[in-house]
């Protein structure tokens, strides 16, 4: 039986470390207490771009050279790239194909760009995934998250300027006929559209913004609690292991979404999952956005915590919104 498993992951963050302090201070100066706010959400440092060098793209590819080293592999042995970001560099080449260029991938490879907000990466390794596992051609895949979110950030905003990080993750998947990888998936938007408006970029459009009608500089963040997502994600958790005869006792590790602890611990006190199992970074990195997940199986993978073997459950959410659960054995 032939199967997708994930061959390698690394990561690549900005160089420079902020830590809450910075944010604490900055934030008391407009008379703004955010101590308990980023105890909330799990922050105490995080990566931050602060130069001209760094971008989504140089991170992505960054990421990408780190992993196919770790692979042992190069450019020449993938045929298929996907770069997923909510803060691309281009619009026009696409990315994927500037990592192509930087890589050295060779002709005849599917390359494009992926854009589903925060659930990018995920969306993406999921249905990389199921294509290589109906096309009799592809053999080795890399996908690559990377999100500048300090880009959009606006001092002013408690949500977007001390909670996100600028990080970038690639993984490469791989065809095998090992009894290992990608099991199953579920892809929603149950998404309630009329919260589409809650996280705008940029806030009237890019049309608009270009001809001059709209400030195009700072994301819009209407604030929103994320836990009224729940109730769905227990749904799919739910769906997902039924149709494969397993039980929420039976996942080794949880890889889920960074964007605030307090939803990992209302999960975890849901189904009673054990700390050790539930995987969490973003207390080093920050919100990172597309790349969230796999910055925390990176961290579960190098950590020790997580082995070959192990079943993980990933999940993540996407603004406007949409929810992804995918469940690999790693």
């Amino acid at each position: 039986m032939t199967n997708i498993k994930i061959k390698a992951v690394d990561i690549y963050h900005a160089e420079k470390s902020i830590s809450n302090e910075f944010y604490i201070n900055h934030f008391k100066e407009q008379g703004k207490d955010i101590s308990h706010f980023l105890e909330i959400m799990g922050r105490k440092d995080r990566f931050v771009i602060d130069n001209e060098r760094e971008n989504s793209l140089t991170m992505g590819i960054e990421a990408s050279n780190r992993v196919l080293k770790k692979a042992g592999l190069t450019g020449k042995d993938l045929d298929m790239l996907v770069f997923t970001s909510q803060v691309p560099e281009y619009i026009i080449p696409t990315n994927a194909l500037l990592v192509h260029h930087a890589i050295n991938g060779k002709e005849n490879m599917v390359v494009y760009d992926m854009n589903a907000n925060c659930a990018g990466m995920t969306i993406a390794v999921e249905q990389v995934s199921r294509y290589m596992m109906s096309n009799p051609h592809m053999k080795r895949a890399l996908v690559v998250g990377s999100d500048n979110f300090s880009l959009l950030s606006s001092p002013e905003d408690t949500m977007t300027y001390s909670n996100f990080g600028d990080s970038s993750s690639a993984i490469i998947l791989e065809k095998t006929e090992e009894d290992t990888g990608f099991i199953d998936s579920i892809v929603d938007v149950h998404s309630d559209t009329d919260n589409r408006t809650c996280v705008v970029y940029p806030e009237k459009g890019l049309s608009q913004t270009i001809k001059g009608n709209g400030q195009g500089k700072s994301m819009l963040w209407i604030p929103f609690d994320g836990r009224f997502v729940l109730p769905q994600v227990y749904k799919m958790f739910e769906k997902v292991l039924e149709r494969n005869n397993l039980k929420i006792e039976d996942i080794d590790h949880f890889c889920l979404s960074q964007f605030a602890l307090t939803l990992l611990q209302e999960i975890q006190d849901h189904y009673h999952i054990p700390e050790e199992k539930i995987i969490f970074s973003g207390d080093r990195y920050g919100y990172t956005g597309t790349s969230s997940p796999f910055m925390a199986f990176h961290e579960g993978i190098d950590s020790g915590k997580i082995n070959r073997g192990d079943k993980v459950l990933f999940w993540t959410i996407g603004g406007g919104y949409q929810l992804a659960t995918m469940l690999f054995k790693y």
